[in-house]
């Protein structure tokens, strides 16, 4: 389940693996239907971790396909920006709730 608590809205995931400090898999149910997305995680000599993810399997016209990429783009971007500002400095930076300050964009 992945949770906007400020909102008050959840979407339930399909997670299909989980290879401990490589890999998470899951079925993210996308506008026109489930996705795949899949977060790897690459060890790098300098002692960090370079996180990557990939969003595929999109639905719909190809104007319908091009926006949900651009979105989930977006939206995985600030999460991993936040997520590593309060990793490597403690800092929660709210950049959800300060991209979408009146909720989100129902569609």
């Amino acid at each position: 389940r992945w949770e906007w608590e400020m909102y008050g809205f959840a979407v339930d995931i399909d997670v299909m693996r989980v290879d401990e400090n490589r890999r998470i898999l899951i079925h993210w149910p996308g506008e026109g239907g489930p996705t795949r997305v899949e977060w790897t995680f690459t060890a790098r000599p300098d002692n960090t971790t370079f996180v990557s993810i990939t969003n595929s399997g999109f639905h719909g016209s190809d104007a319908e396909v091009v926006a949900q990429a651009v979105g989930t783009t977006e939206g995985f971007a600030l999460v991993l920006a936040g997520a590593k500002a309060f990793l490597e400095q403690g800092l929660v930076l709210d950049l959800v709730a300060d991209r979408f300050p009146d909720g989100l964009p129902k569609g």
